[in-house]
């Protein structure tokens, strides 16, 4: 990292921030975090998971006492959530395609575009989801630029979590 970089980590390190999910222009979710990590281009925050109850995707079980490591980028159509349970054992990554965040203050907004990808933490179970919600959602007639780019930040960031290296790079 440049001087720079390592000035806007320091600076915004250890400070508390409302992560607000927004889908279909609505808030779906608001939760507060603590700021790791933001170098102008990439932000990381960590929560404990903000669902109250179990969610059982079958692949994979979210709980209360989870604790999610969130990297949001400016520059990029995705989200990548670590995943790892109360004891610290990584369960994997949850990856949401959503336009490029935004923090402004003390609020970290990303729009939700519907398609997600999971990612195992042996790298075995890399699966697509919510495809159907994501050709329900109309994108593609309301707004077609940002739907191609939906597509192509999911294409990119499966492409990364199969390769393994790549995917672990892009959140060291």
């Amino acid at each position: 990292m440049s001087g720079n970089s390592d000035e806007a980590v320091a600076a915004g390190a250890g400070r508390r921030v409302d992560v607000v999910l927004v889908k279909a222009g609505r808030t779906k979710i608001r939760y507060p975090a603590g700021l790791l990590r933001d170098d102008g281009t990439r932000i990381v925050v960590r929560a404990p998971f903000a669902g109250g109850a179990v969610r059982d995707f079958g692949f994979v079980r979210f709980e209360p006492g989870d604790v999610f490591t969130e990297y949001y980028w400016r520059d990029r159509w995705y989200a990548v959530m670590e995943v790892r349970d109360a004891a610290g054992v990584l369960k994997g990554w949850y990856c949401d395609i959503a336009r490029p965040a935004v923090l402004s203050g003390t609020e970290l907004v990303v729009e939700d575009l519907d398609l997600d990808l999971w990612r195992s933490a042996d790298g075995r179970d890399v699966r697509r989801l919510d495809e159907d919600e994501f050709a329900a959602s109309g994108l593609t007639r309301t707004d077609p630029e940002a739907a191609a780019a939906a597509v192509a930040a999911l294409a990119e960031l499966e492409a990364l979590a199969r390769e393994g290296s790549g995917f672990l790079a892009l959140l060291s």
